[in-house]
């Protein structure tokens, strides 16, 4: 019997920038710029000396202050080796601030608990502050109008929106309004393409622009239902699909994928909508609430 070739060892593999976390961001995009198209280079002399700025823009921004599409911005985020904009974003700041701001923008390496607490929940309470003063009145009143004339409600979550998201659908449930949440995007995608006009969405996205739920609510939109988006001041992909915005206005560590200050903002507003759509339809929310109030105490002791 012939004895097994021994298996060889596979060569070493060189990771791609993607994986090494685009380090030298910066440098990156000079090495490229000479060999770029005018529309890239433009895009691309944009990063490098606005970067300080671009950390904290969406991609549709830069769209706009470069004269560019957003596809075209995209396009030069993926030759510097990034799955796309909200990476290049992180690189660049990896390249302009203390690693200590990836935890949180207002932190000091040498900071004692007494100090970070007393940080975050400034930071936390400015958010607050600052939502309420943007947040349109007229918008919220067509949110609860648009709920209570839906069959059903669908809300949509990726990423850190995902238990705000859950957290709307069981507060919308207890009031007494049919709801649906989703936080897969495959099921989502699914999901939103068999909505329809008796449908209202809502979708969760303090960027605006992740690409799953931008995707959903377009989907949604083309099928007809009433699409509700929560996300930041500011303008995003999002915004395209929206037929009614609440805006947030959270300072948010734009370095990081996960959002923190945010989503004590949205919270604030899933409050209040809760609050109005129980206003406005008194009784039914009332007896749903007591009723499900029975159901919950008897898993209590």
């Amino acid at each position: 019997m012939t004895a097994a070739k021994p298996v060889s060892k596979p060569a070493e593999i060189r990771k791609s920038p993607s994986s090494q976390g685009l380090e030298g961001a910066l440098d990156r995009l000079q090495a490229l710029r000479t060999n770029l198209p005018p529309t890239a280079a433009r895009i691309a002399d944009f990063f490098i000396s606005h970067a300080s700025e671009v950390v904290h823009m969406s991609v549709t921004e830069v769209a706009e202050r470069t004269g560019a599409s957003e596809g075209s911005v995209i396009s030069l985020c993926q030759q510097l080796g990034a799955r796309g904009f909200q990476q290049v974003k992180i690189a660049l700041a990896r390249d302009l601030v203390q690693p200590v701001q990836f935890i949180h923008e207002d932190l000091a390496r040498s900071d004692d608990t007494g100090t970070v607490i007393e940080k975050i929940f400034r930071s936390d309470l400015q958010a607050l502050h600052d939502t309420m003063k943007v947040l349109d009145t007229g918008a919220m009143e067509a949110a609860v109008a648009a709920i209570l004339k839906a069959r059903r409600v669908e809300l949509y979550g990726i990423g850190s929106a995902a238990p705000i998201a859950e957290d709307a659908n069981y507060r919308l449930l207890r009031i007494g309004v049919e709801a649906k949440v989703v936080v897969d995007s495959h099921v989502q995608a699914i999901s939103a393409s068999l909505t329809g006009p008796d449908v209202a969405v809502i979708t969760i996205s303090h960027s605006g622009s992740t690409h799953e739920t931008v995707t959903a609510t377009k989907l949604a939109k083309e099928a007809g239902a009433t699409t509700i988006c929560i996300t930041n001041f500011g303008k995003s992909p999002l915004l395209a699909y929206a037929d009614i915005v609440l805006h947030t206005m959270a300072r948010e560590t734009q370095f990081r994928t996960e959002a923190m200050t945010s989503r004590i903002a949205q919270l604030a507003i899933i409050d209040a909508l809760i609050a109005c759509l129980s206003l406005a339809d008194y009784d039914k929310a009332l007896a749903t609430i007591g009723k499900t109030f029975d159901v919950l105490s008897t898993k209590r002791y």
